[in-house]
């Protein structure tokens, strides 16, 4: 099944996507990656998901992806005994470590790392962003505030303090044994949350190994202060604009999001755009124009894939949604005017590269003057494939590989459609696998070229070393 775009679509599952008939309308509309949400659902839903995803697999002949997000660590307040309370500006509230009954003058926070973090002068944000404390005096127990922005509080509601770097995991006991559960299904992708430093990253990579790919969410300004070091630690990259948006003004978000893609397409790191992407279609059967414009520049700016969160997972209208953002993402590559963005944004290529920078630098120039029906790479770890895929040809990348695991994980990458095939071990029979594979695929008819790249000796990860042009 080909797709008619370069840009992937994920998609999460949830109560309104979970049986057999609505996750394979879901694939038919356009969703390469399913998304697993752990900070819902149970073992067994996420079992059952994944059980379906893969007889689809097996089903359609085609790799899918599946991600599982974790959900990091949830700093909430306490109970209040009498409901919820209302918060005047400039009142006195106090944050208290031990157990209180919480009423209009205080409530339980029961994070010993937040005091411990604490000093006068910081500011909490609570409910999303919704009530703002200012800390006057604070101790390891106990934090005095004046309420800064009032509103109505009820129990067990969020707690972000922006700029202030907490000294926590990034995985707490949950997401460990989320973890090790996911990585019992055999999920491709792990997305980690609450990162605010490389240690966070390398602790996950500690843990998963070479199980699955990482995919690390950017949600925290202090993640945003050690951006390159993160990104460069990271297989692929999640914009969790949401998140991201309760801690830093809004208006700087757009910003950040386009300096985010940026950076991911110079290091080769792919990345996806998420959150509130086509929010509206959760209750309506089409988007505002707004939105639309939004899943657009994403697009345009060369990210690797949107993702839709609840508009897919608890929407009324989950294939609905898909199908809008299909119709987007094509709209925006017909576009002449988004080729030329896209080449006018790429990376060039710095000195010091390795010999598979260099083969693929010369399929970019290569690519552009055949204007080639596809460019075949054969890849045993998918990094040629990511590599050719950073440089944004026109033509569409056939990645072939022997590796299931390698072909799932390229579901996510731009341009990629990702083949699981017989292994190639001599140079004979490379152009009419590449060939073979670029017709039955639906990418090249008889008398059109492919351009072919490969490593020599084959099997050996990074020994990308071979360009050549085969006839389809």
């Amino acid at each position: 099944m080909r797709r008619s775009r370069q840009a992937k679509i994920v998609a999460t599952l949830g109560p309104a996507s979970s049986d057999a008939a609505t996750i394979e309308r879901l694939f038919d509309a356009g969703v390469d990656v399913f998304r697993l949400n752990f900070s819902h659902g149970s073992h067994d839903d996420h079992a059952a998901r994944v059980r379906i995803l893969r007889e689809l697999e097996r089903a359609k002949g085609r790799p899918v992806g599946i991600l599982a997000d974790l959900q990091g660590p949830k700093l909430r307040v306490g109970t209040f005994a009498g409901g919820p309370v209302q918060l005047q500006p400039g009142q006195a509230f106090r944050l208290v470590l031990g157990e209180v009954a919480g009423d209009a003058t205080q409530v339980r926070l029961p994070h010993p790392e937040i005091f411990a973090a604490l000093q006068p002068g910081a500011h909490l944000l609570l409910d999303d962003g919704r009530i703002e404390l200012r800390v006057l005096g604070c101790d390891a127990g106990q934090a005095d505030c004046e309420v800064v922005v009032g509103g109505m509080l009820s129990e067990r509601k969020g707690v972000n303090l922006p700029g202030t770097l907490l000294p926590i995991s990034a995985l707490t006991a949950k997401d460990r044994a989320d973890l090790d559960f996911a990585l019992g299904l055999g999920v491709d992708w792990v997305a980690l949350s609450f990162v605010q430093r490389p240690d966070d990253v390398a602790e996950a990579r500690a843990l998963i190994a070479n199980r699955a790919n990482i995919v690390v969410k950017l949600e925290k300004p202090q993640a945003i202060e050690q951006l390159e070091p993160i990104v460069e630690l990271a297989d692929a990259v999640m914009v969790a604009r949401g998140d991201l948006g309760v801690e830093l003004p809004a208006e700087r978000v757009p910003a950040i999001q386009k300096r985010i893609v940026r950076l991911c397409r110079r290091l080769g790191r792919p990345v996806i755009v998420a959150t509130q992407m086509l929010e509206s279609m959760v209750h309506s059967p089409v988007p505002t124009r707004a939105e639309a414009s939004d899943v657009a520049t994403a697009v345009y700016d060369g990210a690797d894939a949107v993702m839709l969160s609840a508009e897919s997972a608890s929407g009324r209208y989950p294939v609905q949604a898909v199908t809008m953002m299909d119709r987007i993402i094509r709209q925006v590559e017909s576009d002449p005017q988004y080729r030329q963005t896209i080449d006018d944004s790429h990376a060039a290529a710095r000195p010091g590269g390795d010999v598979t920078e260099a083969v693929c630098c010369a399929m970019r120039r290569a690519s552009a003057l055949l204007e080639p029906a596809a460019i075949a790479c054969f890849t045993s770890s998918g990094h040629t494939s990511l590599r050719a895929a950073r440089e944004r040809p026109k033509s569409p990348v056939l990645s072939l590989t022997p590796s299931l695991q390698v072909a799932r994980r390229l579901s996510l990458v731009w341009g990629v459609h990702s083949v699981h095939t017989v292994d190639v071990d001599d140079g004979e029979h490379l152009a009419e696998v590449a060939t073979d594979t670029a017709r039955r695929e639906g990418f090249a008819q008889p008398g059109q070229a492919v351009l072919i790249i490969a490593g020599l000796p084959f099997g050996s990860p990074g020994t990308t070393n071979l360009m050549r042009i085969g006839v389809a």
